[in-house]
């Protein structure tokens, strides 16, 4: 399958996008401020800063390749298999010696991960032998998304960290060891999961190449043909991009779920109903002719003017596409059977709302409660009705709201509805302002407010409502406007974030920025900023920028803006992805302003005013993040071969797929109700292996090592001391009462700390560098600041402390319905002002923006302590008796000794594991002793109480009917939570599993109808031995006396016919041997022919 990259025949290759580069100067002025610029950066920056500059131009490159097509030189596959493959077991089977269970099935995924890396101006395949000769190593990091339905799937943040291992070309090369190489990698695959962000970084040997991330997603929207062919089941791929398709054609916005989506798609193409899909985020992309029936149902209460084939609306899902052509509104279901039980594809578009006018489609940016939702906006007969889609497991549901009557209608006569805000007729006038407070007293100019949508973020609670205006607010009835945005100009649609950054295209194609919690809005596009920017671009020949484009969309990518572009160069179209440099425009527009020339001595110094009110920005005192972030993480290295050269081959590859196959999978298995001895998921793996461990540590250093390859035990395993990276973590969960705090540390600009003589003869050291925490939800969440001056350092240390108030949430199960909330850490004036050169390049500084969730966070969970509970009954009750079938995995328990429980709080992320303290009650058992509370609820947890077992008459284990001459046995389903008991944690920690009894008393009444049969039984018996032995001798002897006279008649009778039939015989015998011979002598005639007619045909 061939990827679209732009127009003209026969154009097939994919545009890749380079990192950009700091701009370099382009006049004198521009260069001396430039020259200070990076004099101050390289200053204040870490020495590896530097390699950053030296080697800015080097990448990574990561391409998807099958088992087939490992060692071939270009390239790739499309991932869209998801079942894994047993193709590797054989080759465990032959590893003997080696620490893997050969009772265990292993399995393989299906595809690879191929990693090369490049630099600008170097041949790629020289650079990659020179990176393997000084032992570089790529280190993958593959982060699964979790999964919306958390009713199906459980809720984790799970990651595993792999090392790249080197394999040779297959192909034909003249070298005696190597021409062409790369590094391979398995592409895990988990359950639940089809959105994979790979991160592919140094092992700090040979060159230093910059971190990059990809996406690698799983496209449902394709199937394989009888041709093994890919194509794809929404339509028809097209090879062609036609200019007619962008240029001058207005650009629209992309939907989609946020961080839920594998393939999006963007309609737009004029007259077409084609649109592009993508896997990756449109680094590479295809254009698509969807298979639809393109009908259009004109009614009376439909008002359509006319009739476009142009798909205007397109909206993705998990697993679910969504597009609106003229009235008409279509849904596809992918092929994704790793999320569903059951595959829930489409055969082909399905048509919903068909009664209905459909005029808009509007995207729901966040999942709840284990779904997604979109809404569909209706005209004509049912105006003022929303359609309200959910998505669950990709089968589609809508409902019309309000139930009975329109929004209008029940606004009027109800007071269920409510109208929040009334948006002023005309533009307020701001008089010189940049932001100004409607409060209904101000004056307003004779532009009218024509409102076109709205926004919402529902981290921080801030809405936009904007047209030719801009309208913010965190309470949707205190709104903001601001005055910055020309009220000249019409918003066409806003794009989000949801990290503390806004764009905004307006109708006219120009974009405009916004930090969340300032006030000022800043055109990026067109700006001197952009002009300077473009014109450093075309010195250095960028490809990325021609005098004609066309901007197709714009959207944010892991906190970047990004644009996809068509671009006309020597009359060849193309499409491709490139970053917009927010920070860079900025900083251009900056130094556009107005300068000075101040006189020193004999010369002039230039000077430019900074209005960021710090040079340097740095976080301290970050606390542990993964007992914040919950991410679980594993880690992988390839087995260890004996080749010389390092080289592996196509069996070590797969042995190591197997390796991560299996470690995914003991992890996937280790969320069971009873808790192993070891709170670690691979114990299991290796519990029987450790003490050959030298014994396999001498194979390999002899070279005997089964298969030529050497597993490590050790480099399989879960990690718990992640180091901490110095800056804030993508989200953080908080439980109930926990906090989160951090330090921050500012270098003040200038002279801005001084001393105040205050009332009472002391001095107060201030500061001109302020920092603000705005919060989301106030009453949920609170925030500490303290602030330490460091005059001799001309800084400033701010200590921040966010904590849980303990309020706004119930008890909940670990991960399930959490609270979005967010904290917004700004420094004053320093929005859109403040930019840092950091080691990935130039960030925005002043403002960090933190997504908070609120609840019992994910991977917490309670387990059955089987091992000390086990113990304890045992020195408790001085014996234990198992079953009569011993089950190793659920141990069983007497019925008249006393149950001692015991249970433990697992955290699957820190690794720890202790006692759980709870209550329960139940008609089954009782407590030893009088510590039940009046709910009739008690401790199970405490050392000096014991259970009872009682199995009352109405009890599931009363009159328990036994199946073998051994007692009776029960499996009881205990239910195990601490809800409404414990009031220390928003998690509510229930368990569910089952436990064995045997020994159980039986009923009185069945005890006694036993005993009766039994008896009556035995008496029976006893009493036919007894007769039997009496009758015994009697019975024998009258036996004997008839045995006596059946023989005497036997042999009388016989005596009488013997005599008769001798007389009989005599006779008979005379007259029958003349007969006899003469019968004879003719058959021994006859037996004689056949014996010449033998002899006569041989000879």
């Amino acid at each position: 399958m061939r990827r679209v990259a732009g127009a003209g025949a026969g154009s097939s290759h994919a545009a890749r996008c380079p990192v950009m580069n700091p701009a370099g100067p382009s006049w004198p002025r521009l260069r001396v401020l430039w020259v200070l610029w990076s004099l101050m950066a390289v200053l204040l920056s870490p020495w590896r800063l530097w390699a950053v500059e030296d080697n800015q131009e080097c990448t990574w490159q990561v391409v998807l390749n099958k088992f087939e097509t490992i060692g071939k030189n270009h390239g790739s596959d499309r991932f869209f298999e998801q079942e894994p493959l047993d193709t590797v077991d054989n080759l465990f089977g032959l590893l003997v010696d080696a620490p893997i269970d050969p009772e265990e099935k292993y399995l393989g995924f299906p595809y690879y991960l191929k990693i090369n890396y490049s630099c600008k101006g170097e041949s790629s395949e020289a650079l990659v032998r020179k990176g393997h000769l000084t032992g570089l190593k790529p280190v993958v990091l593959v982060i699964f998304q979790s999964p919306v339905n958390f009713h199906r799937w459980k809720l984790e943040q799970l990651q595993i960290q792999m090392e790249a291992a080197p394999f040779r070309s297959k192909e034909q090369c003249s070298a005696e060891e190597v021409c062409i190489m790369s590094w391979y990698t398995p592409m895990p695959v988990k359950n639940g999961s089809v959105v994979m962000r790979v991160d592919v970084s140094s092992n700090g040997l040979g060159p230093f190449i910059p971190n990059k991330r990809f996406l690698v997603n799983i496209n449902g929207f394709l199937k394989r043909k009888q041709d093994n062919r890919l194509q794809f089941t929404v339509g028809n791929e097209l090879f062609n991009l036609i200019p007619r398709y962008f240029v001058n054609a207005p650009s629209r916005p992309l939907w989609y779920t946020l961080d839920q989506t594998p393939v999006l798609i963007l309609g737009g193409i004029p007259e077409e109903k084609s649109v592009l899909l993508t896997d990756t985020s449109f680094t590479d992309f295809f254009l698509v002719e969807l298979s639809i029936d393109s009908c259009w149902v004109g009614s009376f209460y439909c008002p359509q003017g006319n009739f476009t084939a142009t798909i205007y609306d397109a909206i993705a899902t998990e697993s679910t596409l969504f597009i609106r052509q003229n009235q008409l509104v279509y849904y596809f279901t992918g092929n994704y059977t790793i999320l569903h039980e059951s595959n829930h594809g489409s055969e082909s578009w399905v048509r919903v709302l068909p009664n209905e006018c459909i005029k808009k489609l509007c995207p729901v940016h966040f999942h709840g409660n284990g779904s997604e939702y979109i809404m569909a906006l209706t005209t004509g007969k049912h105006e003022g009705y929303v359609h309200f889609g959910t998505i669950t497991d990709g089968l589609v549901s809508f409902q019309m709201l309000p139930r009975q009557q329109s929004v209008c209608e029940r606004i009027q006569v109800n007071d269920y509805l409510s109208i929040l805000y009334t948006i002023p007729e005309f533009i307020p006038d701001a008089r010189g302002l940049e932001f100004l407070m409607i409060l209904g007293t101000e004056s307003y100019t004779s532009f009218p407010m024509v409102p076109k949508g709205m926004s919402y973020n529902s981290f921080n609670n801030l809405l936009f409502i904007w047209g030719n205006f801009l309208l913010q607010s965190y309470d949707t009835e205190n709104f903001i406007y601001l005055a910055n945005f020309p009220k000249e100009l019409s918003i066409k649609y806003m794009v989000n974030s949801f990290h503390g950054d806004i764009a905004i295209v307006t109708e006219t194609e120009e974009i405009w920025y916004l930090v969340e919690g300032s006030y000022h809005v800043y055109k990026l596009f067109p700006s001197k900023g952009w002009n300077v920017y473009i014109s450093l671009q075309v010195m250095q020949q960028s490809s990325l920028y021609a005098s004609h484009e066309t901007m197709v969309t714009l959207f944010y990518e892991d906190s970047n803006l990004y644009q996809l572009v068509y671009l006309v160069n020597n009359q060849q179209g193309q499409l491709i992805k490139r970053l917009v440099p927010v920070e860079q425009l900025l900083m251009h527009q900056q130094l556009s302003d107005p300068y000075s020339l101040q006189q020193q001595k004999s010369h002039l110094e230039l000077s430019f005013t900074n209005f960021c009110p710090f040079t340097v920005m740095r976080l301290r005192d970050l606390p542990d993040q993964k007992t914040y972030t919950r991410q679980e993480l594993y880690r992988a290295q390839p087995p260890h071969i004996l080749e010389p050269s390092g080289f592996h081959t196509e069996n070590s590859l797969a042995v190591y797929q197997g390796l991560v196959y299996y470690l995914l999978w003991l992890h996937s298995k280790y969320h069971k109700p009873y808790a192993d001895p070891v709170h670690d998921s691979t114990w299991r793996w290796w519990k029987n292996k450790k003490q050959d461990q030298d014994y396999y540590y001498y194979l390999v250093s002899n070279g005997k090592s089964a298969g030529n390859v050497h597993i490590d035990m050790a480099n399989y395993k879960k990690v718990y001391d992640v180091k901490t990276e110095y800056q804030l973590p993508e989200r953080i969960f908080l439980d109930k009462g926990t906090s989160y705090s951090f330090s921050i540390f500012l270098t003040a600009r200038g002279h801005s700390i001084k001393n105040e003589l205050e009332p009472g003869n002391l001095f107060q050291l201030l500061s001109q560098v302020d920092l603000g925490v705005v919060l989301a939800d106030p009453s949920c969440i609170e925030a500490v600041v303290k602030q330490q001056v460091l005059i001799k350092r001309n800084s400033v240390l701010f200590r921040v402390m966010l904590r849980d108030k303990s309020v706004c949430f119930d008890q909940g199960i670990s991960g399930h319905h959490l609270m979005k909330t967010a904290m917004l850490v700004k420094v004053v004036g320093s929005a859109g002002h403040c930019v840092q050169n950091t080691i990935q390049g130039l960030r925005m500084q002043g403002n960090l923006m933190v997504p908070v969730l609120i609840g019992c966070p994910p991977g917490k969970r309670l387990a059955f302590d089987i091992t000390y509970t086990l113990q304890y009954n045992n020195l408790q009750n001085r014996h234990y008796f198992d079953c009569v079938h011993v089950d190793p995995e659920m141990p069983c328990f007497l019925f008249r000794d006393i149950f001692h429980p015991f249970f433990l709080i697992q955290d699957l992320v820190t690794g720890e594991s202790g006692s759980f303290e709870g209550s329960t009650y139940s008609l089954i058992w009782t407590t030893k002793n009088s510590t039940a509370t009046k709910d009739l609820a008690f401790n199970i947890m405490s050392h000096n109480m014991g259970i009872e077992w009682l199995c009352l008459e109405n009890s599931p284990c009363h009159d328990t009917v036994p199946h073998s001459i051994f007692a009776p046995e029960f499996f009881f389903k205990v239910l195990v939570s601490n809800r409404g008991v414990d009031k220390s944690t928003y998690c509510d920690y229930q368990l569910t599993f089952l436990l064995h009894l045997h020994g159980l008393p039986l009923n009185a009444k069945r005890a006694l109808f036993i005993l009766m049969v039994s008896t009556s039984v035995f008496l029976g018996l006893v009493i036919l031995y007894i007769i039997t032995c009496l009758l015994l001798p009697l019975m024998l002897k009258m036996c004997n006396t008839l045995r006596w006279k059946i023989n005497t008649i036997i042999a009388s009778d016989s005596y009488y016919s013997y005599s008769s039939s001798s007389i009989a015989f005599s006779r008979s015998s005379e007259s029958k041997s003349s007969v006899g011979s003469k019968v004879g002598s003719k058959v021994a005639v006859n037996k004689a022919e056949p014996e010449e007619v033998v002899k006569k045909s041989l000879t």
